[in-house]
C-alpha cells in the first residue's frame, strides 16, 4: 500500500477534541477549539486584525476534517476566516463578542447573502436606518451557516439606495434580541453546520453595534475575502488527501477476481490522474499562500477559490466512482461530493472567481501573470 497512499496530515488534537462524537455540531466544536485555545493559534500572534497564520489554519482546518463531517467543518471555517477579523478592532459588543467567540463561548454566523440578491451583494435589500444613538434592522438572509446556533450574527445592510460600495454597513445582531428569528434551511446536507435563514423584523440596537463604521461593509468584507478564499483552499486540500486515501485503502482491500481492484491498471490510473489534481491543487496553494495571507492577493485569491472547486469536484467524483455502490453509504463519497459542490457555489461561484482572475491579468502577456 506504500506505493500509492497518500500521505496522513501531521496534525495537534486537543485531548477534548478527540472525545467528541464524529457527528458533533459545529458549535460543540468551536467551543471545544475555544477551550483548548487553538482558535486565537490559528492568527499571526494570536491576533484576528493581524492575519491568520496559514500553517495553524491548515492544521486545524485538516484536524477538523478528518474528524467531523462537512457541515460541522464548514461551521468552523467561516467564522475563523471571516467573522473575527471583521470584529477585530472594534469596540463596546464587537470587542466583547470577539472576546468570547475566541474563547469558545459562542460563535457568530455572516450574514451577507440575501433573500432576493444571494451573493450579489451590492443588490441586497436588508437595510439598516439610524435614529440617534439607534439603528433599526429589517431584512432577510438565506442559507447562512451557524445561523441557528449562533449566539450573533455579522448582518451585512445597505443604509442607503444604490449599489456604490459605501452604501453598505456592517451590524452585529445578537441572536436573541426581540425581531430575530431563525429557521432551518431546508436541506438534508450540512449537519453539524447550523444553516438557516435569519429574517429580521423591526430589530432595534443601539448604535455601537455597528461594526467597522458606516459605509465600509463591503471595503471591510472585500479586505477578508481573501482570506476566506485561503481557508476554503486549505480545507480542499485537506479533504480531497483524505478521500484519496480512503479511496485508496478501500481499492486495496476490495477483492475482485483473484486479487483485489487496486490490481487492476485502468483503477490506478484514474485513482492517480484524481491524485494529480490534488497535488497540483496542493502546490498551487502553497505557493500562493503568502501572497493571499500576508497581501491580501484578491487575484492571487481567486485563483485559489476557483482550484479549490475544480479540484474537489473532481477528485470527490472519481473517489466516489472508484469505491461502487460502497460509495453511497450513509456519509460515503457520494453523499461527500454533493456537499463538496459547495467549493464551488459558497464565497463566489467558479465563474465569477475566473472573470476576477481574467480581469486582474496583466495585458503584457504570460509571463507576468499571477
Amino acid at each position: 500500500m506504500s506505493v500509492f497512499a497518500v500521505r496522513e496530515p501531521v496534525t495537534t488534537a486537543g485531548p477534548r477534541l478527540g472525545t467528541l462524537p464524529a457527528d458533533a455540531s459545529g458549535a460543540d466544536i468551536w467551543r471545544v477549539l475555544g477551550a483548548e485555545n487553538r482558535l486565537a493559534g490559528v492568527y499571526r500572534g494570536g491576533v484576528p486584525r493581524r492575519g491568520v497564520d496559514a500553517v495553524a489554519l491548515g492544521a486545524l482546518l485538516t484536524d477538523v476534517d478528518r474528524r467531523f463531517g462537512v457541515g460541522s467543518t464548514l461551521a468552523v471555517t467561516v467564522p475563523l476566516a471571516t467573522c473575527l477579523p471583521l470584529l477585530a478592532g472594534g469596540t463596546g459588543p464587537a470587542a466583547r463578542t470577539l472576546a468570547d467567540t475566541l474563547d469558545g463561548r459562542t460563535v457568530v454566523a455572516l450574514a451577507a447573502t440575501d433573500e432576493d440578491s444571494g451573493c450579489d451583494l451590492a443588490a441586497l435589500g436588508t437595510s439598516v436606518s439610524f435614529d440617534g444613538d439607534h439603528i433599526r434592522l429589517d431584512g432577510t438572509k438565506r442559507w447562512i451557516t451557524n445561523a441557528t446556533t449562533c449566539g450573533a450574527a455579522l448582518v451585512l445592510a445597505r443604509h442607503r439606495p444604490g449599489p456604490h460600495f459605501t452604501n453598505f454597513t456592517w451590524v452585529l445582531v445578537p441572536a436573541d434580541a426581540p425581531g430575530v428569528r431563525a429557521d432551518p434551511a431546508e436541506t438534508e446536507l450540512f449537519d453539524g453546520s447550523g444553516t438557516g435563514h435569519l429574517t429580521f423584523d423591526g430589530v432595534r440596537l443601539t448604535r455601537d453595534h455597528v461594526v467597522g463604521g458606516t459605509g465600509r461593509g463591503l471595503s471591510a468584507f472585500a479586505a477578508h475575502i481573501a482570506t476566506e478564499r485561503l481557508a476554503g483552499a486549505l480545507w480542499a486540500v485537506a479533504l480531497c488527501e483524505r478521500t484519496l486515501h480512503d479511496t485508496a485503502r478501500y481499492l486495496g482491500r476490495r477483492r475482485h477476481g483473484g486479487g483485489v481492484l487496486w490490481e487492476r491498471e485502468g483503477i490506478r490510473r484514474r485513482w492517480a490522474g484524481a491524485l494529480l489534481r490534488s497535488r497540483q491543487h496542493r502546490a498551487l496553494t502553497e505557493s500562493l499562500t503568502e501572497a493571499v495571507a500576508v497581501r491580501r492577493d484578491t487575484s492571487a485569491a481567486a485563483l485559489l477559490k476557483a482550484s479549490a472547486a475544480e479540484t474537489v469536484e473532481q477528485v470527490l467524483d472519481v473517489c466516489a466512482h472508484l469505491q461502487g455502490a460502497h460509495g453511497f453509504r450513509t456519509g460515503g463519497p457520494q453523499h461527500l461530493r454533493a456537499q463538496g459542490a459547495l467549493f464551488g457555489i459558497g464565497g463566489g461561484t467558479t465563474e465569477v472567481v475566473l472573470g476576477i482572475v481574467a480581469e486582474t491579468a496583466p495585458e503584457s502577456g504570460p509571463g507576468e501573470l499571477p
